[in-house]
């Protein structure tokens, strides 16, 4: 049996929806034909049958499976969500402002912000950032997995990069992939302490 952990997609759409519903009082009486609501739809398809002759095919492997997901949002849900984040991300920084007015306006989130966040945070897996006098703290697991995300982002982002940002990208996955290995060829070599001696009756 697989030890992956499992995760699971929520259709947070279709919670908003039942939401709605429970709380939306009953209209009096009908005049005509339902108007469509303004806000977003959550559009749900019909499930197709399945032809008998594809019943009988193989399951894939439990770990080969992929997650069960949600329909994709359409293009009005997440234009209408994108319009609502804006709105609400206005608001807090208003209010962190007002109670901080030395406090300016946040510069947006851009491609380099990301590259930078991952950067520190497998940075900080191998040890960087303790402070003087104490020991350092090393999560090689968590940062390779770090490092292998950076990896994936510069195969995935491959030719779609500005000249700065591909450049600024390399940069960063040859200085993590470095001291990845530095730090592992100083665990590889220190070996592990051999078991001390059986005690004498």
């Amino acid at each position: 049996m697989s030890e992956t952990p499992k995760f699971e997609v929520i259709d947070r759409r279709k919670m908003k929806a039942e939401e709605e519903k429970e709380h939306t009082p009953a209209p009096a009486r009908e005049t005509g034909p339902s108007e469509p609501s303004a806000g977003p739809r959550l559009v749900v398809p019909e499930p197709t049958p399945e032809p008998v002759a594809e019943r009988s095919v193989a399951v894939a492997p439990e770990d080969e499976q992929m997650p069960e997901l949600p329909p994709a949002p359409t293009a009005e849900e997440s234009r209408d969500q994108k319009t609502a984040y804006d709105a609400s991300a206005r608001r807090l920084e208003d209010l962190v402002r007002a109670q901080n007015p030395g406090v300016g306006a946040q510069p947006p989130v851009g491609f380099e912000h990301l590259v930078q966040q991952l950067y520190l945070s497998s940075m900080i897996q191998m040890g960087a950032g303790t402070q003087e006098g104490q020991r350092p703290r090393v999560d090689i697991m968590g940062a390779r997995q770090t490092i292998d995300m950076i990896g994936v982002l510069a195969e995935k982002t491959k030719g779609n990069l500005s000249e700065l940002e591909d450049r600024t990208l390399q940069t960063v996955l040859f200085e993590v992939r470095m001291a990845f290995l530095e730090l592992t060829n100083m665990i590889t070599l220190q070996g592990v302490p051999a078991p001390p001696p059986p005690a004498k009756r």
